[in-house]
C-alpha cells in the first residue's frame, strides 16, 4: 500500500536521521575513510557527488565514471617527423592525433580525427599523415602544418596498421576485422581493390626498395587442436598490387608489429607462441606462453622463430619492433610486462647462421637464447605500445598507452632519457585502473601473460584450452569473448562460475594465475572495466536498424514456431528459447547436441549472439569454424534447432540475420 505523502516524507525524514546519526557514533575516522574513498574512486570531491556516485550503475563503473570520466588519450602508434621534430600519435581512446614539439617535449596540437585512431603514416613530403580509423572503417588525411582533417577515405573493416606507398600515390590498410588488405588511390581517394590477408591483419610496413608490403596477422587461422596455431605474414606486391605470398609461423599468433631491418635482408614480427596444445597445469612450470621474434629472411622466406623470455621471467605481450639505422639493436615493446627488450641484432644473425635448416623448432623453444642476444631491458610506464627511432638513431621513442606519456629511450646508455606528458589527465578512475590491471602481466606467475594475452581487443585468441577442474586432456574449451560479457552470467561454457568476480578472482587465480588472487579494490577495478567492454559498431547491421529481404527472412527463420509444413516446433526447439533479445541468451544451460568424447558434461552454458560474426570458431570446443558448419556438420538430429527443413538459401539467410545481432 503506497503510504500518504507525510508519511513518506516522515520516513524520508528518519532514515536521514538515522543515517547521520550512525555517521557521527562512527566518528572523525569513518568520515575521512568514506571521503579518501570517494576520492579515490572517483577523483571527484565528495561534496559534488551523491550516494549513487559511488554505486555501480548500468554496464560497469560508477556515474562519475561515465559521466565525468577524465580524457585519456592512450597513446597507441607512432609517427617520427623526417627532421626528427615532429613526433605524431593516434590517440586511440580521445580520437585525436597527438603533435609532439620533440625540440621543448611538449604536445603542441592534438587534431580531431575519426573513432578509435589506430596507426599513423606519413607522407613522404612530410606534409601530410595518415590515420587508419578502427571504428569508423575509415582513413583521415591529416594538413599538418594547417592541424586539421581535410578527407575522410573510406576503408575496410577495422582498418588498423597502415603504410603510404612509394611517391605517395596509394595508400595500404590493414582491415583488423576483414581480413583484408584495402588499397586505396589518393588521387581519386576511392578504394581500388581489396587483397586477402590472414586473420585478423594488423601491422604493415614497406620493404626498404619499396617493392613490397609485408603484413603482420593478429591471430591464426582458423583451425582446431590438436593442429597447433599457424599466423602469417602476407607478402605483397606494391606496383602490381597482388599477392605474391605468406610466410608461415607455426605455434604462434600475435603477430602484430614488424620492420625491415637497414640491410633490407630480414623483416623482425613481434609473436606470442601459446601452449594450448598442453594442459593448463604447465603454469606452474613457466610454459603457458613465451614471446618472442620471428625473423624472416626476405630472400629466401625462411622463418626462424627466437624467444625474448628468461627461464624464470617472462616478458609477455610484445607488441611493436623497431631497428636503429645502423642496424645493430631492435627494440620490442612488451605491453604486459612494461618493459622494453633490447636485441643485439649482431648476435641474433650469428645465433640464424648456427641454426641450421630444419632446427628452426628447437631454437623456438629455447629459453636460453635470450641470454645470448637480449642487451638489456629497460623498464617503462604502463603498456608501452607503438615505437619509432629517431633519424638520427639516438633515440627511441616508445608510446606508453595507459600513462598517457611518451618516453624516449637514450640508445648510448639503454635507458629512459625523458618522457613527455601526452595529455594526462592527473587522475585514475576505476575503470582506467581495471583497464591498467587487464592489460599487466604483473599478477601471473613469473609474468607469463595478461588477460589482454588470451583476450586481445577484449576479445577472443580463436584458441581452444585444456583446463585441469574436469581432468587432464578432458574438457576442451573454446576461448569466449569479454565483449558485452556485462549481464551474460553465469559464466564459463560449463556455467560454474555464477559472477564475474568468481570468474576472476579465486577461481582465476588457483587454475591460472597460480599467485594470490587480486586484492578487493583491485579485482572491483578489473570487474568495472570488464562490465564496461562494448563491441565495436556491427558492419552488417544499417544504421537504422534496417534489414535487408535476407536478413528480414533469417529472422523470421530465428523466431519461427513451425516448420515449413506447418508442424509446430516445441518450445525448447525454437532459436529465439534459447537466444532471447536483447542480449541473445536465456542465461541457462542446455544439450544442443554438441558434447565430445571427453567432455565431462553434455549441457553447456547458452552465449550471447552480440556481434557473432567476429567470434569464431563456434560451439564450446570450438569445432565449428564457421556459423555454416554449427548446422551443416555438427546438427544431424536436429538437437540444435530444427535446421531439417531448411535450404540452402534458407541456412543463408538465417546467417545474414544472425550477423546484425
Amino acid at each position: 500500500m503506497r503510504l500518504p505523502r507525510f508519511a513518506r516524507r516522515k520516513r524520508l525524514w528518519l532514515c536521514a536521521l538515522v543515517a547521520g546519526a550512525a555517521v557521527a557514533l562512527a566518528g572523525a575516522k569513518a568520515h575521512r575513510y568514506a571521503v579518501d574513498h570517494v576520492r579515490y574512486y572517483t577523483g571527484l570531491e565528495p561534496e559534488t557527488l551523491s550516494c549513487v556516485s559511488c554505486h555501480y550503475v548500468g554496464h560497469g563503473g560508477t556515474l562519475a565514471d561515465r559521466f565525468a570520466a577524465p580524457r585519456y588519450r592512450s597513446p597507441l602508434n607512432i609517427a617520427v617527423s623526417a627532421d626528427g621534430r615532429r613526433l605524431y600519435a593516434t590517440a586511440s581512446q580521445a580520437g585525436t592525433l597527438l603533435a609532439i614539439d620533440l625540440e621543448v617535449r611538449m604536445l603542441a596540437a592534438e587534431v580531431p580525427v575519426g573513432a578509435k585512431p589506430h596507426g599513423v603514416a606519413l607522407a613522404p613530403d612530410g606534409r601530410t599523415a595518415y590515420v587508419s580509423n578502427e571504428e569508423d572503417d575509415s582513413v583521415s588525411v591529416v594538413d599538418l602544418e594547417a592541424g586539421r582533417t581535410t578527407r575522410t577515405l573510406g576503408a575496410g573493416d577495422g582498418p588498423a596498421g597502415i603504410a603510404v606507398a612509394p611517391g605517395g600515390g596509394a595508400l595500404f590498410v590493414a582491415d583488423w576485422f576483414g581480413d583484408s588488405l584495402s588499397v586505396i588511390d589518393l588521387a581519386t581517394g576511392a578504394e581500388a581493390l581489396r587483397l586477402p590477408t590472414g586473420s585478423n591483419p594488423y601491422g604493415a610496413v614497406l620493404t626498404r626498395d619499396g617493392k613490397r608490403l609485408l603484413v603482420t596477422s593478429q591471430l591464426s587461422r582458423p583451425g582446431n587442436r590438436p593442429d597447433p596455431p599457424v599466423s602469417e605474414v602476407t607478402v605483397v606486391d606494391v606496383e602490381a598490387r597482388r599477392v605474391l605470398g605468406r610466410v608461415e609461423l607455426r605455434s604462434a599468433h600475435l603477430v602484430e608489429g614488424v620492420e625491415v631491418t637497414p640491410e633490407g635482408d630480414l623483416a623482425l614480427v613481434t609473436l606470442v607462441r601459446p601452449k594450448n596444445l598442453l594442459p593448463a597445469v604447465q603454469v606452474a612450470r613457466g610454459w603457458m606462453m613465451t614471446n618472442g621474434l620471428g625473423v624472416i629472411e626476405l630472400a629466401t622466406g625462411r622463418a626462424v622463430q627466437v624467444v625474448l623470455d628468461d627461464p624464470c621471467a617472462f616478458y609477455a605481450d610484445p607488441c611493436d619492433v623497431t631497428v636503429t639505422p645502423d642496424g645493430r639493436l631492435a627494440f620490442v615493446s612488451h605491453s604486459g610486462a612494461d618493459v622494453v627488450s633490447v636485441v643485439d641484432m649482431v648476435k641474433l644473425r650469428q645465433l640464424l647462421r648456427e641454426t641450421p635448416l630444419g632446427a628452426e623448432d628447437a631454437l623456438a623453444n629455447r629459453l636460453d637464447s635470450s641470454r645470448r642476444i637480449v642487451r638489456a631491458r629497460i623498464p617503462t610506464g604502463p603498456s608501452p605500445k607503438g615505437l619509432a627511432v629517431s633519424p638520427d638513431g639516438k633515440t627511441v621513442y616508445v608510446a606508453e598507452r595507459l600513462a598517457d606519456r611518451i618516453a624516449a629511450i637514450d640508445v648510448e646508455t639503454l635507458s629512459v632519457a625523458f618522457r613527455i606528458d601526452a595529455g594526462a589527465p592527473g587522475r585514475e578512475t576505476v575503470l582506467r585502473r581495471g583497464e591498467r590491471l587487464f592489460n599487466s602481466a604483473s599478477r601471473t606467475f613469473q609474468g607469463q601473460f595478461s588477460c589482454r594475452s588470451c583476450h586481445p581487443n577484449n576479445h577472443v585468441d580463436r584458441l581452444q584450452y585444456d583446463f585441469e577442474p574436469d581432468g587432464l586432456g578432458r574438457g576442451i574449451v573454446d576461448n569466449r569473448t569479454l565483449l558485452e560479457i556485462d549481464g551474460t552470467g553465469p559464466f564459463k561454457w560449463d556455467g560454474k562460475n555464477t559472477s564475474m568476480y568468481m570468474q576472476c578472482g579465486m577461481r582465476f587465480a588457483r587454475f591460472l594465475t597460480r599467485v594470490e588472487p587480486f586484492p578487493a579494490d583491485d579485482l572491483n577495478a578489473l570487474v568495472a572495466f570488464m562490465r564496461s567492454l562494448r563491441n565495436p559498431p556491427n558492419r552488417h547491421r544499417a544504421p537504422g536498424g534496417e534489414l535487408t529481404a535476407a536478413q528480414g527472412r533469417g529472422k523470421a527463420l530465428f523466431e519461427r514456431s513451425a516448420m515449413k509444413d506447418r508442424t509446430p516446433i516445441a518450445e525448447k526447439d525454437r532459436c529465439i528459447t534459447c537466444h532471447p533479445p536483447p542480449r541473445f541468451t536465456n542465461r541457462r544451460k542446455a544439450d544442443v547436441g554438441s558434447a565430445s568424447p571427453g567432455d565431462h558434461s553434455v549441457e553447456f552454458d547458452t552465449p550471447h549472439l552480440l556481434n557473432i560474426y567476429q567470434s569464431a570458431p563456434y560451439l564450446h570446443d570450438g569445432k565449428a569454424a564457421t556459423l555454416e558448419e554449427i548446422w551443416t556438420r555438427f546438427n544431424p538430429r536436429d538437437t540444435h534447432g530444427i535446421t531439417v527443413d531448411f535450404s540452402k538459401s534458407d541456412l543463408n539467410d538465417l546467417i545474414e540475420y544472425l550477423k546484425t545481432l
